[in-house]
């Protein structure tokens, strides 16, 4: 069985290692075929393809977009994606502008509940200053010894109801498929299991995303339980969808994830890479 991990992050969203850095981790963690997912970013894309293809281990271009939908925050993967392509990287550049004016309300936030200077502090884990997030202000936070894991500062600080969390509004959801449909690509829903959804809103997100072309859903990452591997899997096959794979890793030790990791799918989901041709995989 091929170990497939098609959702990490590189130093170019908020991840730790730079993209070569990922891909040789991933290598030696047993991975066969790799996607680097960075946050409403592809500028990692080249230098980690280059990294797959010395080492050769297989490579997928991806990227992971911000959307709101239904006052939700989602996440939706991109895998063989054109980083290149003009109406992908507009899409892109949108998002990107928005995330320095939302940082600064985090900042102002945390400010006004006795943590100052935590906008400088984010921005000094951030190797890139576009892409500053939620996961530098963690990192801020335990280096200055307020929490002791990034677990605990989200939970204490950055989710909604908390003295940190501010509300933003990224792209649509059919923005974000258009996009990476447009650019050749395959859209994932990412850890649907993450999301504040009640009632039957995650059959209708799903259904959604089904209508709009989404091809996949994530049904082991991270996050999840045995259980919800469990009920996404069920649920991709209800709505004919397929199912994907990702450890959506960022840093050696943080949330207790590692490049490779998790069990694989359930025998009864049809993996997003079924009729993938591997040895194109190659960067």
């Amino acid at each position: 069985m091929m170990n497939f991990d098609l959702h990490c992050h590189s130093s170019i969203s908020d991840g730790v290692l730079n993209p070569a850095e990922l891909v040789q981790r991933a290598a030696e963690k047993g991975v066969d075929v790799l996607a680097l997912t960075d946050h409403d970013d592809v500028g990692g894309l080249d230098e980690a393809a280059r990294k797959a293809d010395e080492i050769g281990i297989g490579f997928v271009r991806g990227v992971e977009i911000s959307v709101t939908w239904s006052g939700v925050t989602l996440h939706v993967v991109g895998l063989n994606i054109d980083g290149n392509h003009s109406e992908l990287q507009s899409g892109l550049a949108e998002i990107q502008a928005g995330r320095r004016e939302r940082a600064e309300r985090i900042a102002h936030e945390l400010d006004k509940h006795g943590i100052p200077g935590a906008f400088e502090g984010a921005m000094h884990h951030a190797a890139n200053p576009r892409l500053i997030g939620r996961t530098h202000f963690a990192r801020h936070l335990i280096e200055q010894g307020v929490c002791k894991d990034a677990r605990t500062v989200f939970k204490k600080y950055l989710v909604r109801g908390k003295p940190g969390y501010v509300t933003h509004e990224w792209t649509s959801l059919e923005n974000a498929l258009n996009w990476i449909r447009a650019s050749g690509g395959q859209a994932v829903l990412a850890h649907p299991g993450r999301y504040d959804l009640k009632g039957k809103a995650t059959r209708r997100l799903l259904g959604e995303f089904k209508e709009l072309g989404g091809e996949a859903v994530e049904v082991v990452t991270g996050s999840h339980t045995p259980d919800q591997h469990a009920l996404f899997a069920e649920l991709a096959n209800l709505y004919g969808l397929t199912a994907s794979r990702g450890s959506d890793f960022h840093a050696p030790g943080e949330y207790g994830r590692e490049l490779g990791s998790g069990p694989d799918l359930p025998s009864k989901c049809t993996p997003i890479w079924h009729n993938w041709d591997i040895n194109k995989q190659k960067a």
